[in-house]
C-alpha cells in the first residue's frame, strides 16, 4: 500500500454560502471553473441548491438554502459566513477507511452509505474535523455520471466571459485552530488516518514582531494528502490566526492552495478575471535578487511584475501567491501554487512578507490592534 487505506487523493470541498448561485458564477468567471452539475428543487430536493464545479481535477461544491428548514446550511453561515463545510478524500474502500479512522478514535458524522440511481452508485462516509468540519471518505468506481445521484445538468446554462486560469488540483488545505488545539488535530489525523506529521514550525519560526503562530503539517506518506494546521501564538498584536477565529467564530478551513504548471499565466489571467491578491513590497524582490542560493527558471522581474513570491529548499522551489479573502469576513481565502524539483515545502522563507502584507490588511480593517471583546456600535 502507498498508503493507510490507499488514500487516492483529494476529491472534492463543499463551501456553505448564502447565495450558491452568485458565488458559484464567481468561481466560473474568476477561476474559470466550468458549472458542470446541479441539485435542487428541479431534482426533488426542495430545501437546497448546490453547484458542481470542475476544473481539470479541482472539484468544489457550493450549497446554500433556500428553505428555512434547511437547519445545517443555515446554521452554518449565520456562525461563520460563507466557508468550507466539508472536504473529501478518494479512498479505495469507503467502509475500510472509515472502520479504520473511528476505530482509532475518529469522531463519526455518519457511517457508509450508497446513494444510488440509474447511472450506478456513490459510497461515502464521514468523520467530524475541526469543530464542525467534516471530513468524507468517498468512492465513485460504480457511478458514471456527473458527481453523485440528484444532480443532473445545470437547469440554466449561461456563456461565461472568462479568461483560462490553467489551474489543475488541490495542492494543500490549511485548518485554523484555536491555541493548544494543534497537537491535538495532529495527532487526530496521524492516529485516525495513518498519517505523519511532515514539518513542525515552533515558537519563531514564522512570525514578525507583531504576530506569529505554530504550525504542523500532517500527510500521507506518500504526500497525495497535506494538511498544515495553524494555531496562535503570543505576539505584540493581534495574529491572522486570532483575527480568524474571531470573524469565522471557531476552528475551521482558512485556505485551499491550488496548484498550477505555470503560475505567471495563472496569477495574470486570475487578475484579468478579478481576483484581488495580497501585495508584495518591491524591496522582496530586490532581495530576493541579491540572494546566490536561487536559481530558477522564471524571470524575477515577471515574479516582480505579477506579485509571486519565491522559496528555495532542499532540491528545487515554490511559486506561490495569495488571494485577498474571498467573502465580506476575512477568514477563507485561495493560495496559488508552482512547485519545481522535488519541492515539499509551504512557503517558510515568504512567511516575513505574507505577514507583513496581511498586517496591512487587518489594519485597514481595524482588527490588528483591537480587543476581541469589545462590543461594536451597530452600523
Amino acid at each position: 500500500m502507498s498508503n493507510g487505506f490507499n488514500i487516492r487523493g483529494y476529491d472534492y470541498v463543499e463551501f456553505y454560502v448564502g447565495s450558491a448561485k452568485m458565488t458559484a458564477y464567481w468561481y466560473a468567471r474568476a477561476l474559470s471553473m466550468n458549472i458542470t452539475a446541479y441539485l435542487g428543487p428541479e431534482t426533488g430536493v426542495r430545501d437546497r441548491v448546490s453547484y458542481y464545479l470542475t476544473k481539470n481535477n479541482l472539484k468544489f461544491v457550493i450549497t446554500s438554502p433556500v428553505q428555512p428548514s434547511c437547519y445545517d446550511v443555515y446554521g452554518f453561515i449565520q456562525q461563520h459566513g460563507d466557508g468550507v463545510k466539508r472536504w473529501a478524500i478518494e479512498v479505495d474502500d469507503v467502509e475500510a477507511a472509515f472502520k479504520y479512522a473511528t476505530g482509532n478514535g475518529a469522531v463519526m458524522v455518519y457511517r457508509p452509505v450508497k446513494l444510488e440511481d440509474d447511472h450506478g452508485y456513490v459510497e461515502q462516509a464521514a468523520i467530524r474535523l475541526y469543530d464542525d468540519t467534516e471530513l468524507v471518505y468517498i468512492n465513485r468506481d460504480n457511478y458514471d455520471y456527473l458527481f453523485k445521484p440528484k444532480y443532473c445538468e445545470p437547469v440554466q446554462k449561461i456563456n461565461i466571459d472568462t479568461i483560462d486560469t490553467g489551474i489543475q488540483g488541490i495542492d494543500h488545505i490549511v485548518g485554523n485552530v484555536r491555541e493548544n488545539e494543534m497537537n491535538l488535530w495532529a495527532n487526530y489525523f496521524n492516529k485516525t488516518m495513518d498519517f505523519e506529521t511532515f514539518v513542525d514550525f515552533k515558537a519563531g519560526d514564522i512570525g514578525t514582531k507583531y504576530s506569529a503562530l505554530l504550525s504542523k503539517v500532517v500527510r500521507t506518506s506518500d504526500s497525495k494528502i497535506r494538511n498544515p494546521i495553524n494555531e496562535p501564538f503570543e505576539g505584540m498584536k493581534k495574529s491572522q490566526i486570532e483575527e480568524y477565529i474571531e470573524q469565522y467564530h471557531g476552528s475551521g478551513v482558512q485556505h485551499i492552495a491550488i496548484a498550477t504548471d505555470d503560475i505567471i499565466h495563472t496569477i495574470d489571467s486570475l487578475r484579468k478575471n478579478g481576483v484581488e491578491f495580497l501585495s508584495v513590497p518591491d524591496t522582496y524582490y530586490d532581495r530576493l535578487r541579491e540572494r546566490d542560493d536561487v536559481q530558477i527558471e522564471e524571470n524575477i522581474d515577471d515574479l516582480q511584475k505579477h506579485g509571486i513570491l519565491c522559496d528555495t529548499e532542499g532540491d528545487g522551489y515554490l511559486l506561490q501567491l495569495f488571494t485577498k479573502p474571498t467573502s465580506d469576513r476575512p477568514t477563507f481565502f485561495f493560495e496559488f501554487i508552482q512547485r519545481h524539483g522535488n519541492s515539499q515545502g509551504f512557503g517558510k522563507g515568504n512567511f516575513q512578507a505574507l505577514f507583513e502584507s496581511i498586517e496591512l490588511d487587518q489594519k485597514l480593517r481595524g482588527n490588528l490592534d483591537r480587543d476581541p471583546t469589545e462590543v461594536m456600535p451597530p452600523c
